[in-house]
């Protein structure tokens, strides 16, 4: 089970990426800036794509009532992915070594991802309850007011995922470098699982 347990190894250090690299990307882009304005979402924190990006979002959203974007010691979740991240790195090439030294059997690969996932999903579910938070709450003595047609405050909420417009803001929001390699890290765990789950075979078939 050495190829497999090699896969195993390397897919979880992928994610080692996300401490180099954003996890996400968000773009506003109006006629009144010929060059977007972006931030990167990384583990620790939010950055500006461009120098002055964030202080300009900032100042953008205080017209119509929005939060400023949160520095890393507002979200106690840039405290705690990191070692999210660190615990299931640590522990993916931990039953890698194991599985490469036959101490454990290649459903334990499955098993990492199977976890993994749960963590990603619960990740994105409380990334998109930040974003319902920060363009919902809105301050109601904000300098602008827009309504929808039915008399209701106007959100603006950003995309999770893909493409919204904003009043004359078109808002892009996509994965980014580390959340491209913690696709191919967690994807390279299940071909280690398959890899082992074959290996075995021809082992009992022997």
């Amino acid at each position: 089970m050495k190829k497999a347990s090699v896969l195993m190894i390397i897919g979880p250090l992928l994610l080692l990426g996300l401490y180099f690299f954003p996890l996400w990307n968000i773009m506003l882009g109006a006629p009144q800036y010929p060059d977007p304005l972006g931030m990167n979402i990384h583990i620790t924190g939010i950055k500006g794509v461009s120098e002055f990006d964030l202080q300009n979002i900032d100042g953008l959203n205080h017209y119509i009532g929005m939060k400023v974007i949160p520095k890393p010691e507002d979200m106690w979740e840039f405290t705690v992915f990191p070692y999210v991240i660190g615990g299931m790195v640590l522990l993916g090439v931990i039953i890698g070594l194991l599985g490469y030294m036959n101490k454990v059997s290649y459903k334990w690969f499955l098993g990492w991802f199977v976890l993994m996932s749960i963590l990603g999903v619960l990740g994105m579910y409380d990334f998109n309850a930040w974003l319902l938070d920060y363009g919902s709450n809105l301050d109601p003595h904000a300098i602008i007011k827009v309504v929808n047609p039915d008399g209701t405050p106007m959100t603006y909420k950003p995309p999770l995922l893909g493409y919204q417009k904003m009043l004359n803001f078109d808002v892009t929001s996509l994965p980014h470098v580390g959340a491209y390699m913690m696709f191919v890290g967690m994807m390279l765990t299940v071909v280690a699982f398959f890899v082992g789950k074959k290996e075995a075979g021809k082992i009992k078939n022997t």
